[in-house]
């Protein structure tokens, strides 16, 4: 899997993200990341619902109780890779994403408690462990199948589709025109949503399937 950026672009620096101005300094990040501790008395608030309506509420269909149970057992890495396989962009959907009125407003602690699960800040927690350590790719390659895809534009839709297709064993290229990959990531979503160069580390990630 390889991304071809546009020579011009490159050169020219233009098309920076707002997370890469001065003005980045300012920002802090809107949720800020769950400690071990947290994440772990959090998941056991999940009852494991056997209908689990918020999965239901999940556009990508992330089977959140396995993913928060994994947690609670101390399985963070199994967790994110339960995430990963729903949904290769969970990192940035875990920040961006409007958990307030899919997952989380489904959930079934509203009744009870008039607080949800905080499945977003779980999902960011799960895939933040397994993304800062220092592994092989959580997912393996396909033996090579000799055919070759080309994708226009490194935004989610296509880093996505270029990750998969490597996953079964096809020599991807990504062709992208601005000076970062990412797309939306880097450059449509606000800064307090995406701190520390996430968008950028998303990518290195999803490179590293090779």
């Amino acid at each position: 899997m390889t991304i071809l950026q546009a020579k011009q672009a490159q050169k020219s620096g233009a098309n920076h993200s707002v997370a890469d101005s001065h003005t980045d300094d300012g920002f802090s990040d809107l949720h800020p990341a769950y400690s071990t501790l947290q994440a772990m008395a959090e998941s056991n608030r999940c009852l494991y619902c056997y209908d689990a309506p918020c999965v239901t509420a999940c556009p990508t269909s992330i089977d959140i109780p396995s993913f928060i149970r994994k947690i609670s057992t101390a399985n963070p890495d199994g967790a994110a890779k339960t995430i990963l396989s729903a949904n290769i962009m969970g990192g940035t959907c875990a920040r961006a994403c409007p958990t307030e009125v899919l997952c989380e407003e489904a959930c079934v602690r509203n009744v009870a408690e008039d607080t949800a699960v905080e499945i977003g800040s779980l999902q960011r927690f799960a895939v933040d462990h397994l993304m800062a350590r220092d592994l092989p790719h959580p997912f393996k390659r396909a033996p090579e199948t000799g055919k070759q895809i080309a994708i226009i534009g490194a935004g989610p839709a296509g880093l996505s589709c270029a990750h998969r297709a490597a996953m079964l064993g096809h020599d991807v290229t990504v062709f992208e025109a601005k000076a970062k990959p990412g797309g939306l990531n880097e450059y449509g979503l606000a800064a307090y949503k995406m701190t520390d160069d996430f968008a950028q580390r998303e990518v290195e990630f999803l490179l590293g399937i090779g």
